[in-house]
């Protein structure tokens, strides 16, 4: 774990490492991915096979390629109440904030008389992946299936790893619940190449969404404009702005809700309080103890954990800014001061009582968010995701007469006669 404090001489160079840190896919991966994503192109479901054999260890001509709808309901039925009453909790908080998101259509006329505006509509078809292989996690089928349910697209196609050929019924309830139209045995970078291109049995979707491992991204980042993606995603990550009033238990607990996820995970205090840092320090090596996945949140916490010492909360934002992070917690008296001057993080949580981890279930707002940097240009996963605009002008006698001579002036400017042309035989002036 590294330990920083913006009073070192050496700070400014410290930090910039840690800004810089890389904590993705490789080369090795990049080529690995280039050679499944043609297989899956080039010889279908076959490749499909072969690939689950391998990396999952079953075959899906024995353990079937799809999961029926009969079995999702199965699932939800014979689940625990209490778990079915949260996971249906979450659904209609998550749906209730989404709706939000839907954008309205525009159409208005202006005063030279041209009418001009934007029409919103669904893709027709979306594929969500959902990770199967280090854990499995319903949370993520109700963050991708449901915006894409708000958004109104018609066929909703989800692709999770089952290894050894086994099922999680709480992924399957949560599919159920989300309103999901197919469920295929598939996962890796071979799931994302078959929503993209298509095979035998699965039909190409128009976007794909939803987190995975180091395969799992690069193969959507060698897939965009063959299909739509939401982002490429990478290790999780929890910034945490805390000052010394805080429990330093719940700090600790805070940090560690990232760094359980995966070894490359990172988490980071900022605190202005030297006994604060140290109090929670030593409650982060208590507690991974007493972890079930304390080998992966000591690795991550070891790697990749930092605590930084500034001079004052206000000199942390500006850091906080660089980093960008994923998930930001503001655990101050006054959060919203702080928030104010935030610029750059995907999502945000406000006060001692909002922990991160009440975002990742059932406040509403989608956990599905950008990673390693990219909060400085991309959002989280929104209605949006499954959605496309298209403009649209009219233009009546008037309205051409009005703006068609700039036109004409300009085509002409740009040496594209035919342009000029297309406008003044409206005019009357070719």
């Amino acid at each position: 774990m590294i330990r920083l404090s913006t009073s070192d001489p050496g700070f400014t160079r410290a930090f910039r490492d840690l800004v810089d840190a890389r904590r993705e896919a490789d080369a090795d991966v990049a080529r690995d991915v280039r050679t499944i994503v043609a297989s899956v192109r080039d010889e279908g479901d076959a490749a499909l096979r072969a690939f689950t054999r391998k990396f999952d260890r079953h075959d899906l001509n024995e353990t079937g390629w799809r999961i029926e709808k009969a079995d999702c309901a199965a699932a939800l039925d014979q689940l625990d109440p209490k778990l079915r009453d949260a996971l249906r909790l979450a659904a209609d908080r998550i749906t209730a904030y989404h709706e939000h998101q839907r954008p309205a259509d525009s159409d208005t006329t202006d005063q030279a008389g041209v009418r001009t505006g934007a029409r919103w509509q669904a893709v027709e078809a979306a594929g969500i992946y959902v990770p199967g292989g280090r854990a499995a996690y319903p949370s993520s089928v109700l963050m991708n299936a449901i915006p894409a349910r708000v958004a109104g697209v018609d066929r909703l196609v989800m692709v999770t790893p089952t290894p050894n050929g086994e099922v999680n019924p709480l992924v399957l309830a949560a599919a159920e619940i989300a309103g999901v139209d197919e469920i295929w045995r598939i996962g890796g970078a071979q799931a994302i190449a078959a929503l993209a291109y298509g095979t035998g049995r699965i039909a190409a979707v128009d976007v794909v969404t939803g987190p995975g491992n180091a395969w799992v991204a690069e193969a959507k980042r060698q897939l965009y404009g063959v299909v739509g993606i939401d982002m490429v995603a990478g290790p999780s990550e929890i910034v945490v702005v805390a000052d010394g009033r805080n429990d330093p238990e719940w700090i600790a607990a805070d940090l560690l809700s990232q760094a359980e996820h995966d070894p490359t995970s990172q988490s980071i205090l900022l605190t202005d309080s030297a006994v604060f840092a140290g109090k929670v320090a030593d409650a982060v090596d208590r507690q991974i103890g007493a972890l079930t996945t304390r080998d992966t949140a000591r690795r991550s916490w070891d790697a990749n954990g930092a605590i930084i010492l500034t001079g004052s909360l206000d000199e942390a934002i500006p850091l906080v800014n660089r980093l960008a992070p994923e998930h930001l917690e503001l655990a101050v008296d006054d959060p919203e001061a702080l928030f104010a001057r935030v610029r750059h993080a995907g999502s945000v949580f406000l006060g001692r009582m909002t922990p991160e981890a009440i975002g990742d279930y059932v406040a509403g707002p989608n956990h599905v968010l950008p990673t390693g940097r990219r909060a400085r240009f991309a959002s989280g996963l929104s209605v949006l995701d499954f959605m496309k605009r298209t403009s649209f002008l009219a233009l009546d006698d008037a309205g051409l007469a009005a703006i068609g001579p700039a036109a004409v002036a300009l085509a002409e400017a740009e040496g594209l006669p035919a342009h000029a042309k297309s406008v003044a035989l409206r005019l009357g002036t070719d």
